[in-house]
């Protein structure tokens, strides 16, 4: 079984519960999920919108080009 250790998550809200401190973040089969340990409700993020979404909000300053 392709599983990482729980991590819980401080202070997080389950949305399908609204219990505090019940989220724990784990990998499994190469995608990290997020699950409520009391009621089980879990999401899950793929991987290529997690880029694409910070990819918009990036700036490029500048670009070093180290000179022989």
């Amino acid at each position: 079984m392709s599983q990482s250790k729980r991590r819980f998550i401080a202070g997080a809200k389950c949305p399908e519960c609204s219990l505090t401190d019940t989220m724990v973040v784990f990998i499994e089969h190469n995608v990290e999920k997020v699950e409520c340990v009391k009621c089980g409700h879990q999401m899950v993020q793929p991987e290529g919108s997690v880029q694409g979404a910070t990819r918009q909000f990036e700036q490029v300053i500048g670009v070093f080009t180290p000179e022989d």
